[in-house]
């Protein structure tokens, strides 16, 4: 092709040529691009030039020209985002690259790893001549759509594939900071007088170049001289992919001249592609693999194949070939894979002597004519047309045909296979799927490897008797084969079978020393599963419904999911023992094993365990040292568990209402819970290292028990007991042994005396004695008499029957006390502090220890000289308690937290709390005095409280900062409210 002149489109605004640059001796290429057309308006460019950004074409063009036009737009930009750009690749404000900048850099490419984000400027030497207004210089940014930025693609292509422009000697840079100024110039004031320009080396350049596609590769290259160079190397264009394109002949002829080694054309969907292809095969000399499709393929196209001496592979898909009545012939001498998919021919022809893979899926024609001696590979699958007869000389002319795809055949049956399987004895991979008239009874098939026959009526167990001749075979799938009762296959060299939704499947027996895939779903009547296998790891035999019987001989199965056998008996967990043919076996799911009634397994293997929902178990025996995980959700009916040994850290049995004898033998098990097992009277626990046991709600849980595993478990920490009402003075003694005990919970119990707590439990920190109602007030005399437990915290005597003296006792002298508990204490009737301390009529002065210091007053009013570390103090739900006073001499200053919620007789609270933040009246209907001097509170709820003026409330908290900072508050006054939040 001569060399031909280009003219870019201008808006109305453009300025005219006003010169010509130098000679041009190389080649014009143009590609044109989808529908973008490069003539008319501005606004019409631009929005076509949109279009461009979102076609998928990822070839770009380069472009020889004798003169250099206009009509691009110049590309704006700020100087302190040109200098951000530059930092960002090592250069400084003159474009020059640090020194001690690494060559390569992350950040030259972006997330995607295919655009490289580089800002620049021209070149040193690169002069625009007079006439030219405006830089056509593109956005690196393939999404840049500024309307004063935009640049038309393929005047960026012209511009920078113009190999000659004028050079002057001053060598000054093109600023593509600047902007015209008002007489239409390009200002340049602010350019600097040295070289400005980011000098990569052309290795480097290829280096980034090669992570951009070929759309990029024209951007790349129209931005810059240094740039243009490396972005048309034709290591980067050996592949033209223009899928979905709109190509002129022109432009694709240019571009095979301007590329000639290029080895792959794609043009699927191409329009006019029969035309197209005829040049790629005349001009690219080195093509190798062709992709058409979406279009008309007619005779001159497989006449001109020959003349594309180095094509090996050809696809054709969702085209007509032909005119629709005559055959189409495929005949090349090098040509090694051919895919025709999806076409509408009428007969196909193929003389191809090196053609190895052949694929015709989904093609319409009726008849085919196969000349391939070295054919290997053969799909023929879903070609409905085609005749039993067809598909028969088709296949048989194959001598070497190694694969063969004939699902959705449905005219196949087994003497075409058994022809096939004489003319092609290599056979290693048979695909007959949906294939209803193959038994595959009379067919012999030695080579086989890759058997699939899915959804196969005719396939028997007669057909698994020849099958069993394949004795190579490695991979087999009958899947929905409705006639199959029973598999019995012993192959040395089976590894994966799949049998799913077979419904009158029955029997299962493999004897395959290299099976390592078994998948058996949804085959309801299956009764019996034998397996052995040396490479089974992974066994998952979900909802067989019917399976009753299974054998295992699989020395190296790790994991078995037998979820939802619902027919599977005890006998079952010989399987998985150490004497069974699992030795290897780390994990087994039984769940909703609805037959399973006792549970023996006795195995140093297993690490995990799952009976979720085996409610028929009521014997548990476990002998598994290496045990770590159990889970019993759902076990309601156990009534005897035996874990001797496991090593079980944590072990939840809450969920066993019914369970009556256990024994725990765990070395380290740290945390035990009983919580709930109601009928549990006898209990073996050996567990040297448990630190937490929550034995609550064990009625029956004795005294022996107790003492038993009190001596096994001397570690434990915190003891629950609550509701154990068969424990007494006796099983208390036994605590001796826990000398880490901190928290005892006796709560509901009918203790009397806790002597022996006070005596042996001298760590003890939280002791819970809610709702003894046998509890007398000399039961606790130690706490205040003695200074019994030292290091006590917390104590909880709610809903006790404690008097009114005992109360004041406790809260006067245990000063130590951080966290009190009185709630529904029906005794007490005032809490008042005075300067002495706590005061009540009934107060006798009593003796005391080194730890508190008791002085009587002359009122007889027992006091305390320590201060009280009492910081949460909760009353709620006290019916009786009328007044509570604590003044500021009452020495508690860490108390932070009161609750005199629901007390319905309480009239009257005055506090002097420097440190209360929380105070809690809500309910208190009969409160009518309050007084606070507590400066800190936030934090008041008196809802309820009908009895309490406003003015009352406002005045009791005028000294808190509730005013300031009201964090919470709970209030019926619809004006009070108002005041303290501002509204």
């Amino acid at each position: 092709m001569g060399d031909r002149r280009l003219k870019a489109a201008v808006d109305e605004d453009s300025v005219k040529e006003e010169g010509t640059v130098g000679e041009n001796d190389g080649l014009e290429l143009r590609l044109s691009l989808g529908r973008c057309s490069w003539n008319g308006s501005s606004s019409s460019r631009s929005r076509r030039t949109s279009d461009l950004v979102d076609c998928d074409l990822n070839v770009g063009s380069s472009s020889y020209s004798e003169n250099l036009v206009s009509g691009g737009r110049c590309w704006h930009n700020t100087g302190e985002e040109f200098t951000g750009e530059m930092e960002g690749l090592g250069l400084d404000e003159s474009g020059s690259q640090s020194m001690e900048r690494t060559p390569i850099d992350d950040r030259y490419i972006d997330a995607h790893n295919k655009r490289a984000k580089v800002l620049f400027e021209e070149e040193a030497h690169l002069q625009v001549p007079s006439f030219v207004t405006e830089a056509a210089v593109p956005p690196a940014h393939e999404n840049y759509t500024d309307s004063q930025t935009l640049v038309t693609y393929e005047n960026a292509m012209i511009y920078y594939f113009t190999p000659n422009i004028n050079v002057d000697n001053s060598r000054n840079p093109i600023n593509i900071r600047g902007c015209e100024n008002d007489s239409g110039k390009i200002d340049t004031s602010n350019a600097d007088n040295s070289e400005n320009r980011m000098d990569l080396t052309e290795d480097l350049l290829h280096l980034v170049f090669s992570f951009l596609g070929q759309r990029d590769l024209c951007k790349a290259g129209a931005t810059c001289k240094q740039w243009r160079v490396p972005s048309m190397h034709e290591n980067f264009w050996k592949s033209f992919n223009l899928e979905d394109a709109e190509v002129s002949q022109e432009n694709f002829e240019a571009l095979c001249r301007r590329y000639p080694n290029a080895n792959e054309v794609n043009l699927f969907g191409v329009l006019n592609a029969e035309i197209l292809v005829m040049e790629a095969m005349t001009s690219l000399r080195h093509l190798e693999t062709l992709y058409l499709g979406k279009g008309l393929l007619g005779d001159g196209f497989f006449q001109a194949l020959t003349d594309c001496p180095a094509l090996n592979s050809l696809s054709i898909h969702d085209a007509t070939l032909g005119n629709g009545i005559q055959e189409i012939s495929v005949h090349h001498d090098r040509l090694r894979e051919l895919n025709i998919v999806k076409c509408r021919v009428l007969r196909v022809s193929v003389r191809c002597p090196q053609l190895q893979a052949l694929a015709l899926r989904r093609t319409n024609m009726s008849h085919a004519l196969l000349s391939c001696p070295k054919l290997h590979e053969l799909d023929l699958s879903s070609c409905h047309k085609l005749s039993d007869v067809g598909i028969r000389s088709a296949a048989a002319s194959c001598p070497l045909l190694a694969s063969l795809d004939l699902a959705f055949c449905s005219y196949v049956c087994d003497d075409t296979l058994r022809e096939i399987s004489f003319a092609c004895p290599n056979i290693c991979v048979l695909d007959a799927s949906y294939c209803p008239n193959i038994t595959l009874e009379s067919v012999r098939l030695p080579m086989l490897i890759d058997l699939k026959l899915h959804n196969c009526d005719g396939i028997t167990s007669a057909s698994i008797s020849a099958i069993s001749y394949s004795r190579m075979l490695e991979a087999l799938q009958l899947d929905d084969c409705s006639l199959l009762t029973s598999v019995s296959l012993d192959l040395p060299h089976l590894e994966r079978i799949s049998l799913v939704h077979c419904r009158k499947f029955l029997y299962l027996n493999l004897l395959s020393p290299r099976l390592t895939y078994v998948k058996v779903s949804n085959c309801s009547l299956l009764r019996y599963i034998s397996i052995a296998s040396n490479e089974l790891k992974k066994l998952v035999l979900q909802k067989q419904e019917g399976l009753a019987n299974l054998s295992l001989q699989c020395n190296n199965l790790q994991e078995v999911d037998l979820s939802d056998c619902e027919s599977l008996t005890s006998s079952v967990c010989e399987i998985f023992s150490d004497m069974g043919g699992c030795p290897k076996l780390k994990s087994l799911i039984l769940d909703n094993c609805e037959s399973l009634t006792t549970v023996r397994l006795n195995t140093c293997s297993l690490v995990s365990l799952s009976l979720v929902g085996c409610r028929a178990v009521h014997v548990l025996d476990l002998l598994c040292p290496n045990l770590l995980k159990i889970n019993l959700d759902g076990c309601d009916h156990l009534e005897e568990a035996s874990f001797t040994p496991v090593g079980l850290e944590n072990l939840n049995l809450g969920i066993c209402p019914k369970l009556n004898v256990l024994k725990i033998e765990a070395p380290k098990m740290s945390v035990l819970e009983l919580k709930g097992c109601g009928r549990l009277s006898q209990a073996f626990i050996s567990c040297p290292n448990l630190t937490s046991l929550d034995a609550s709600f064990c009625r029956q849980f004795t005294n022996a028990s107790l003492s038993s595993t009190a001596a096994s478990c001397p570690q434990i920490e915190s003891l629950i007991l609550s509701s154990c009402l068969s424990i007494d003075f006796d099983g208390l003694s036994s605590l001796i042994s826990l000398q880490s005990l901190t928290q005892l919970d006796l709560s509901y119990t009918f203790l009397m005396n806790l002597q022996p707590v006070f005596d042996s439990c001298c760590q003890l920190v939280i002791l819970k004695l809610s709702a003894c109602k046998y509890l007398s007030d000399s039961s606790l005399d130690s706490l205040y008499t003695r200074g019994a437990l030292p290091h006590l915290r917390e104590l909880d005597l709610s809903y006790s029957s404690i008097s009114q003296a005992a109360i004041v006792d406790l809260l006067a002298y245990c000063a130590n006390l951080v966290s009190v508990n009185l709630n529904g204490c029906v005794y007490m009737h005032e809490l008042v502090w005075d300067e002495s301390g706590l005061q009540s009529t009934e107060t006798l002065i009593r003796g005391t220890s080194s730890n508190f210091l008791p002085l009587a007053s002359s009122d007889g009013i027992s006091c305390a000289k320590t201060d009280h570390l009492l910081e949460i103090l909760n009353c709620t739900g006290c019916p009786y308690l009328k007044k509570v006073v604590i003044p500021l001499t009452a020495s508690c200053f860490h108390l932070a937290k009161l609750n005199l919620n629901l007390s319905a007789n309480l009239k009257e609270v005055d506090l002097a709390c420097p440190n209360l933040n929380t105070l809690n009246l809500s309910n208190c209907t009969s409160l009518e005095i309050l007084k606070l001097d507590c400066p800190r509170l936030t934090n008041l709820q008196f809802s309820g409280c009908s009895m309490l003026s406003e003015a009352a409330v406002e005045a009791a908290i005028s000294g808190c900062c509730i005013w300031e900072n009201p964090i919470l508050y709970s209030c019926t006054k619809t004006k009070l409210l108002q005041r303290i939040t501002g509204n």
